[in-house]
């Protein structure tokens, strides 16, 4: 007997609103198989029938139950159905799609979401990027001083301490929760985007240049022009100059003359 694991997986995910991890999923249905196995086996007992003549369903593996819930999730997507199936840290779960979210909190009587701020959202990139981080790196990266926005996150559990960093006066280290996870709805922060301004080998790289001292930059540095150094020009051009300043001067004077002959 064969399992329409699909349909089987979406009844599971409507029947709670709590995410099913792949461990439990691949359980669920090595139990069920048992189960029919064990009951063929009391059936054979009480009726003396061959064993042979039950039709028992098929063992289900790990691997076609991620193709089925790929399969489910590319369905809903494409199929714009009310409903998404969402992978999160603690597994599989069904959600409403998106654009009814309006009419979901209406119908609940929640709240508007609180958004962040562009400062809470800066602070939280950081973290997630850089973490274990310490206070005195988020404001040496951001500039500014980031208490009000930290203390923000901490309310709103996105980020929580983490320990304390083996530097002079042991400073407290923060870091994201599962909960920031489900609020940028990714599975794990291996998932996050790649970053070539967050990562930690060249924002440590960048605060170790501004610690140096200031190094003078050439023209030729910026692209520019080289201006010709006088000392190494030889003796003609020296001459050529002077000459085409003494001559735009003396066209000059005689334009002064002519205009003032006019008047």
């Amino acid at each position: 007997m064969e399992i329409n694991i699909e349909k089987t997986l979406e009844a599971l995910l409507l029947s709670t609103s709590e995410p099913i991890s792949i461990k439990e999923l691949v359980k669920l249905f090595t139990r069920y198989h048992e189960d029919a196995v064990n009951a063929a086996e009391e059936a054979k007992a009480s009726t003396e029938e061959d064993a042979n003549e039950i039709e028992l369903p098929l063992p289900v593996a790990q691997a076609e139950i991620e193709a089925a819930l790929a399969a489910l999730i590319d369905a809903a997507e494409v199929g714009d159905k009310a409903y998404r199936i969402t992978e999160g840290p603690g597994g599989y779960q069904l959600v409403t799609a998106p654009q009814f979210a309006e009419f979901v909190r209406l119908l609940r009587g929640e709240p508007r979401p609180m958004k962040l701020s562009p400062a809470a959202l800066e602070t939280l990139s950081i973290v997630a990027y850089r973490q274990p981080v310490t206070r005195a790196e988020m404001e040496a990266i951001r500039g500014v001083s980031i208490d009000s926005a930290l203390n923000k996150l901490l309310e709103l559990e996105l980020v929580h301490v983490t320990g304390r960093a083996e530097l002079p006066g042991r400073p407290i280290q923060y870091g994201t929760t599962d909960k920031f996870l489900e609020f940028t709805g990714i599975k794990d922060l291996d998932a996050l985007p790649a970053s070539d301004v967050l990562t930690n080998h060249q924002i440590d790289e960048w605060m170790r240049r501004g610690d140096e001292p200031e190094i003078d930059v050439s023209d030729e540095d910026v692209g520019l022009a080289s201006e010709p150094n006088p000392d190494e020009l030889p003796l003609d051009a020296d001459f050529a100059e002077f000459d085409w300043v003494k001559e735009n001067a003396e066209s000059d004077a005689a334009g002064l003359v002519a205009d003032s002959g006019e008047k």
